[in-house]
C-alpha cells in the first residue's frame, strides 16, 4: 500500500511516499534535478509500484524548497541533509530494513556520490552528472556533445554500408571526415583539481559500499560521464538508449536491474 508522510530536515517539513512491503531490503529513490518524487513522467512512481510488488518496501520525497516540501532549493550539493533525513525516515516506516539501497538519476547520483558516506548499504547511479556550475551555480549541458559522443557517431558511420557508398560517391566532405578521425584516438583529458569530475572520481575510488552504474548509452549526461570520469572497480551495465529518465520499454530493464542488485542475500 502506498501512503503519504512528513519528516524533519534541519527545521523544514518534508514530504515523503512509502511504499509499503515486507521485505527486509528497501529501496531510497533520490529524485535528480528539480524533480518531485514522482519523476519524470511519474517514471520514479512505476518503479516505487514495480519494486514494492516484488516485496521491497520505497521510499521517495521532496528535498528541501522542491514539491510539497518546506525550505530552501539549494540543488543538489546541499542536499546531504535530506538523504541522511530521508535514510533515517525510512527506517522509522519500515522498522523490518535491515539494508537500505538508494538510487539516484543523473544529479541525484552524484549526489550520492559526493555526500558518502550516508547510512546506506548499496547504491545504484544512474547517468550520473559531471557538468560543471556557471558563477550563478545554474548547471546545463553544453552546446557540442561530448567528445565520446562524436567518436562513437563517426565509428558508427564508418561501418554504415550506405555511408561508405555515400563516401565513394563524393558525398562526404573529406577533410571534415578527417578532423572526426583524428579525434577517434585521442584519450580524455585527466579530470582537473577540485572540479565536479575530480570529486566524482576521488569517491568512487573511495566509496563505503557497493554500487553500480546505470548507463543509456545515447544519453548525452552518460556520454560526458564516461568522457570525464573513470569508474575504476565500481560495475557498469549499459542500456543502448538515449533516454534520460530509462521512459518507456526502457523502464523494464531499470526495474529489472534494481531488482536483481536489491534482492537480498541474507
Amino acid at each position: 500500500m502506498r501512503h503519504q508522510l512528513t519528516f524533519s530536515c534541519e527545521g523544514a517539513t518534508l514530504t515523503a511516499t512509502i511504499d509499503d512491503a515486507p521485505g527486509t531490503t528497501g529501496l531510497l529513490i533520490v529524485s535528480g534535478g528539480n524533480e518531485i518524487r514522482s519523476g519524470a513522467h511519474r517514471g520514479m512512481a512505476a518503479l516505487a509500484q514495480r519494486i514494492a510488488e516484488a516485496g521491497h518496501p520505497v521510499f521517495r520525497f521532496d528535498r528541501r524548497g522542491i514539491g510539497d516540501s518546506e525550505g530552501i532549493n539549494d540543488g543538489y550539493t546541499s542536499s546531504a541533509p535530506d538523504i541522511a533525513a530521508a535514510v533515517a525516515a525510512f527506517r522509522r516506516a519500515a522498522p523490518q530494513l535491515i539494508r537500505i539501497i538508494a538510487f539516484g538519476n543523473c544529479d541525484a547520483a552524484s549526489a550520492l556520490l559526493l555526500h558518502q558516506p550516508l547510512a546506506l548499504d548499496g547504491l545504484i547511479l544512474a547517468n550520473p552528472w559531471t557538468y560543471e556550475s556557471d558563477d550563478s551555480g545554474e548547471t546545463e549541458e553544453p552546446a557540442l556533445p561530448p567528445a565520446a559522443a562524436i567518436r562513437a557517431r563517426y565509428l558508427a558511420r564508418l561501418t554504415d554500408p550506405e555511408s561508405l557508398l555515400r563516401l565513394l560517391k563524393g558525398e562526404i566532405d573529406i577533410k571534415k571526415l578527417a578532423r572526426g578521425l583524428s579525434a577517434l584516438g585521442r584519450r580524455s583529458a585527466p579530470a582537473v583539481p577540485d572540479s565536479l569530475s575530480a570529486h566524482l572520481n576521488t569517491a568512487l575510488a573511495t566509496l563505503p559500499c557497493p554500487a553500480t552504474i546505470l548507463l543509456a548509452t545515447g544519453d548525452r549526461t552518460a556520454q560526458a560521464f564516461v568522457e570525464n570520469c573513470d569508474p575504476g572497480a565500481v560495475p557498469v551495465e549499459r542500456l543502448v538508449s538515449a533516454s534520460h529518465s530509462f521512459a518507456g520499454d526502457d523502464g523494464e530493464w531499470l526495474v529489472a536491474r534494481v531488482l536483481a542488485i536489491i534482492h537480498p542475500t541474507l
